[in-house]
């Protein structure tokens, strides 16, 4: 009988994982279903395929969406991160596995027990970042534990950046996947630990002076540390080591530019009573004479580049404010989307890398293990490669029985990372590793 995939959302990030899961559905005589809030963009993307189809859905309707659920043997959430629980409840109740690319949350961690206790699989953190980076560094991780080796200093960096190529911005960045976690990127501050030490970061010194690597044919990358790095420590087996972090890598020049942005308070979520036919101009003007950032803003354009970058995305311009942007926040995000937006031909490129200090007896090492990818264009983007093959691939293995656990799971288990990091390397999407010792 026929196994039936359900996928709710068919955005950015969407678009590759729909592609691959087309050509195994036929392969193995699986049915798709597609649902996204935008009927017209999920037929879009289904694109007339066989063995399956596409539909609209407001998620929030919980009737139709429970119906929806009921017909699947697995389900595949692409939408924003809140509302994956909405799905994960319908999953409990009607005894069906889920797959995510996102964050396991408080939320999903309340529902632990009860997966479990129903011998369900929720496997989430299936994308990039979070995913192919717990994939890549737990099986280096394991092989050095298995030799024997203590592990000193972990740092884990990964990007989603323009391709050399499409750069022909001041802010050498361009949109591939959610603009809001973009414009929204650091709020929470970060905590890691260096030489032994917890560092706390908050949000006003995350983008001043970023450090930088050095990758062979990218040349220097900024970057910037992720929220609460500790809470890996004991989910990839690393107590005891003296540095941890991980961290979101950009061109230098974006961090320098973003670090203006956050200065100038231009990311606040408060709401903002706007006149009817506000310019941008006027809102930010108005905005900066409001809160006393004259001064601020005069030291970040004497800089020439960061005075570029303003006046690139537009800050200066006389268009008109449409009434549904009421914070400084969405007003940024709408004129992000439309400034940095990729080209049609334009290519995005992905970057990770990890940088690892081990010994064994005596003798130390540094490896360093990375990977970059080019995407094809503004749709077959690197971004949606990479965040939607793994979960494909552990939807396939999944279904072919290639996975049988159960419970809330990461994929830092080598039953789950060892077949999709075979898979990936099959697709191309491989690791370069340099070790030294000293």
């Amino acid at each position: 009988m026929s196994q039936t995939i359900l996928i709710i959302g068919a955005g950015k990030s969407a678009t590759v994982l729909i592609q691959y899961l087309q050509q195994k559905a036929v392969e193995n005589d699986w049915f798709i279903l597609l649902a996204d809030g935008d009927e017209a963009v999920a037929k879009y993307k289904w694109n007339n395929a066989p063995n399956g189809t596409a539909l609209g859905i407001d998620i929030e309707n919980e009737l139709d969406r429970q119906n929806l659920v009921q017909k699947a043997d697995i389900v595949v959430s692409m939408m924003p991160a809140q509302l994956h629980f909405l799905v994960a409840k319908d999953c409990l109740t009607f005894r069906k596995p889920l797959f995510t690319a996102s964050y396991v949350d408080d939320n999903m961690r309340s529902i632990a027990e009860e997966i479990e206790s129903k011998q369900l699989l929720f496997l989430c953190e299936m994308g990039l970042d979070p995913g192919i980076d717990h994939m890549s560094a737990m099986a280096i991780i394991d092989k050095i534990h298995e030799k024997g080796g203590k592990i000193t200093s972990f740092k884990s960096h990964c990007g989603g950046l323009v391709a050399p190529e499409s750069d022909d911005n001041p802010w050498h960045y361009k949109i591939s996947w959610n603009p809001k976690n973009i414009i929204l990127a650091g709020k929470a501050g970060a905590i890691y630990l260096e030489d032994g030490a917890t560092v706390t970061k908050n949000y006003t010194r995350i983008f001043d002076q970023t450090p930088m690597v050095n990758l062979s044919g990218i040349g220097h990358l900024a970057y910037y540390p992720n929220r609460n790095s500790l809470s890996y420590i004991d989910t990839y087996h690393l107590h005891g080591v003296q540095d941890f972090v991980r961290t979101t890598l950009r061109y230098p020049a974006f961090c320098t530019g973003w670090n203006a942005i956050v200065q100038l308070h231009l990311t606040d979520e408060k709401v903002i009573n706007l006149a009817p036919n506000t310019t941008v101009q006027n809102w930010f003007e108005t905005h900066i004479q409001q809160n006393g950032l004259e001064q601020i803003l005069i030291k970040f354009t004497q800089d020439p580049v960061i005075k570029n970058q303003l006046e690139f995305i537009g800050l200066y311009d006389s268009t008109i404010i449409p009434t549904q942007f009421n914070t400084n926040a969405s007003i940024l995000q709408w004129l992000l989307e439309i400034k940095w937006k990729l080209k049609t031909t334009d290519k995005d490129l992905v970057v990770m890398l990890h940088e690892i200090e081990y010994s064994i007896g005596t003798r130390q090492f540094k490896l360093d293990s990375s990977m970059v990818l080019t995407g094809e264009d503004a749709i077959n983007t690197a971004m949606a490669t990479t965040v939607g093959l793994p979960l494909a691939m552990g939807v396939c293995a999944y279904l072919k029985g290639e996975i049988q656990m159960t419970g809330l799971h990461i994929p830092i288990d080598a039953r789950i990372y060892q077949p999709i990091l075979k898979s990936l390397a099959e697709e191309g999407i491989v690791f370069e590793e340099t070790l030294t010792s000293f």
